[in-house]
């Protein structure tokens, strides 16, 4: 067992501009190293999926938290899930307004309710019960989602370029000391969507799966496309059926791509600490900590490692 533990991070798919490009890379290794610091004090994977979430949805250069990007109407609707492997317990919120960090509530709703997804305004009425504070909905856009949101109203804009840059959801597996694997994913949905559009990312087997039997997966891309194939439950299948990490991740993204047309990226482990960060876009900014080691990349087929104690 000396693979483990292990976190792996994603910070979305998708196009993302060479001026956004250091900055995606340097978030995704921070936040995979503050999960990594949780799981090497014995912390679990549950704690650690949540921090390293936390930390990206507090970086503005994501689609989560203070950088989401904008519904039609201009305001911030978020989506969050987290999934405990070892009970298969699962939490999410979905459309949640004024809330600095959706995957914090949504664990709240796996810890402190019966249900699993709780939306909209009864989300935010849950989170003033638990005393989570609200944040004042400017905080949370950016000067960069209000440029593009302005941009995406135009009459004549081209729906393909409306996605580019759009830096999307943000994620993490990870498996703890103990063999627990866990998932955890938020996100400021679409560009422009529909006031109440849900995406993948809060439903469960789209968003993310955790199943201490199989694996845990956290993904990113088109969120119709996620739904309509179930994506992160496909990649589950098909470790089932004996493939390893990368194998399901590419059969899933390739057949998500033939079937609907929908690009995207998925980071996914095994309970061994076998693990991937694997797309069908361009590019996916991911982050991975195994062994004292730091591995990352943006580009498809890209992969750097260093020494974690080295400045990246």
């Amino acid at each position: 067992m000396d693979r483990l533990p292990v976190v792996v991070v994603h910070g979305g798919a998708g196009n993302i501009p060479k001026e956004r490009s250091d900055k995606s890379r340097s978030g995704v290794c921070s936040a995979a190293r503050a999960g990594y610091v949780i799981l090497q004090k014995g912390g679990s994977s549950m704690d650690a999926v949540v921090e390293a979430v936390t930390q990206l949805e507090n970086n503005p250069i994501f689609n989560a938290g203070c950088g989401s990007v904008l519904t039609a109407g201009g305001e911030v609707e978020m989506d969050a899930i987290v999934m405990d492997g070892k009970t298969l317990a699962s939490g999410a919120v979905s459309a949640v307004r004024n809330i600095a960090n959706p995957v914090q509530l949504a664990r709240l709703v796996m810890e402190k309710t019966s249900h699993i997804c709780l939306t909209a305004h009864g989300a935010n009425q849950f989170a003033r019960v638990m005393r989570i504070p609200e944040v004042p909905q400017e905080s949370l856009i950016t000067e960069y989602s209000r440029m593009r949101w302005k941009k995406n109203l135009a009459p004549a804009a081209n729906p393909v370029e409306c996605q580019m840059g759009k830096m999307g959801t943000v994620g993490a597996v990870a498996v703890d000391i103990d063999g627990n694997v866990a998932c955890a994913t938020s996100t400021g949905g679409l560009l422009n969507k529909m006031e109440g559009r849900v995406g993948d990312t809060s439903c469960i087997g789209c968003g993310g799966y955790a199943d201490n039997q199989v694996g845990a997966v956290s993904t990113t891309g088109h969120g119709e496309a996620i739904m309509t194939v179930t994506l992160a439950r496909l990649i589950l299948f098909h470790m089932e059926q004996g493939q390893s990490v990368e194998e399901a991740s590419d059969l899933a993204l390739a057949y998500m791509k033939s079937r609907v047309q929908g690009l995207g990226g998925v980071v996914t482990l095994d309970p061994q600490g076998h693990w991937a960060a694997r797309c069908s876009s361009l590019q996916l900014a991911w982050a991975a900590v195994q062994k004292d080691t730091l591995h990352y990349g943006i580009n498809s087929g890209e992969h750097f490692t260093q020494g974690l104690d080295e400045p990246h």
